[in-house]
C-alpha cells in the first residue's frame, strides 16, 4: 500500500461522497421513498458492474481501479460493493451463502442504525 494508492482512494472517495450528496438535491424524497439513496445505490452498482466488466475484458490499471472502484464507488455507495459480492457468490453457485449474506447484512444494518440512534439519544 503506497501513499499514492492511498491518495487515489482518498480522492475517489471524496468525489464519490460529493456525488452522493448531490443526489439528495437531484432526487428528493417523494411520498416517503428515499429516491436519492435508491438512485445513488443503483448508479453505484451499475458503475461498479461496468468497471468490473471492463477490468475482466480489457484490464483496468491498479490506479484506475483504486480511484474508481474502491474510492469513487465506495464513497458513492458501499451498497455497490455489497451487490457485487452477492453477485459473485451467486455466480459461483453459493446460493445459501448469498442469501444468508443478504439477510444478515440487512438485519445487522437496520439493527446498527437503531443502535447508533439509541446511543446518541
Amino acid at each position: 500500500m503506497s501513499p499514492f494508492h492511498l491518495l487515489l482512494v482518498f480522492i475517489g472517495g471524496g468525489l464519490g461522497s460529493l456525488s452522493r450528496y448531490a443526489m439528495s438535491f437531484l432526487f428528493p424524497i417523494k411520498n416517503g421513498f428515499p429516491w436519492s439513496t435508491f438512485m445513488a445505490n443503483a448508479c453505484a452498482c451499475l458503475l461498479l458492474g461496468i468497471l468490473i466488466g471492463w477490468q475482466l475484458s480489457k484490464g483496468l490499471h491498479t490506479s484506475a481501479r483504486l480511484l474508481l472502484m474502491t474510492g469513487f464507488c465506495g464513497g458513492f455507495s458501499t451498497f455497490s460493493t455489497f451487490s457485487s459480492e452477492v453477485f459473485h457468490l451467486l455466480q459461483n453457485g453459493q446460493y445459501i451463502t448469498a442469501g444468508g449474506y443478504v439477510i444478515a447484512s440487512l438485519v445487522v444494518g437496520i439493527i446498527f442504525v437503531g443502535l447508533g440512534y439509541m446511543i446518541m439519544n
